[in-house]
């Protein structure tokens, strides 16, 4: 079943296209009932492509861990504005994360502002999140002014998960240390460490800076 949904997805447009012309033989054949039944799925399966793309699978690909087909899905939706708000939140994140891996930084940024301005009652407000990702964008970019207020914004919005809630909390840290304002980067460092997170990454940025925090005057 998954295998044919996944079949469906790809190759929806040409589905569209023959259910279109199946329908018309249907009618020359005189055969009513089959026709609009096969216009009706063909116009349910043209706002289906329009409305939630390929996303589906993009998400099944980047959780099996393959990030060129899930590239290769993402390329096929060519028309973003017009998928489901929800779905074309998640658009923009995913892109946004694909173009950082290729160190894209200009196409990550732009396509993570483009979230920004979608707003969804469905899935909430994800102000807090889209702010944290453009943060990590600018610390690449090596703009450290621009991500602490972008981080410092975050925190305030809320981020929904205490995994990057923490590696917030970390990254504003570090720039406080940068900025020698050590009482404030201890704060930051209790935060974190007060999530408790579980990621082997976050877990062990933190114990480096166990070692080094203490030592630090404030």
């Amino acid at each position: 079943m998954k295998k044919v949904l996944k079949f469906y997805i790809v190759y929806r447009l040409p589905i569209i296209i023959l259910l279109i012309a199946l329908g018309v033989l249907s009618h020359y054949l005189k055969d009513e009932i089959t026709a609009w039944l096969l216009y009706s799925f063909a116009i349910i399966s043209l706002v289906l492509y329009f409305m939630m793309g390929t996303m589906r699978i993009v998400q099944e690909a980047i959780q099996d861990g393959e990030v060129e087909l899930a590239q290769k899905y993402l390329k096929q939706i060519k028309f973003p504005r017009l998928l489901f708000k929800p779905i074309r939140s998640g658009y923009y994140m995913i892109q946004s994360n694909l173009m950082m891996a290729t160190d894209d930084l200009a196409g990550a940024e732009n396509s993570i502002r483009k979230g920004m301005k979608t707003k969804s009652k469905i899935t909430g407000d994800m102000e807090g999140t889209n702010l944290m990702q453009l943060a990590f964008i600018q610390i690449k970019k090596g703009q450290t002014k621009e991500a602490r207020l972008s981080l410092i914004g975050a925190v305030k919005a809320g981020i929904p998960d205490k995994e990057s809630l923490a590696a917030c909390h970390l990254q504003l840290c570090s720039i406080e240390i940068q900025r020698k304002q050590n009482k404030i980067a201890k704060e930051h460092y209790r935060k974190a460490k007060a999530l408790k997170p579980k990621t082997p990454e976050i877990v062990k940025q933190i114990n480096e800076m166990d070692k080094y925090i203490s030592r630090l005057p404030g």
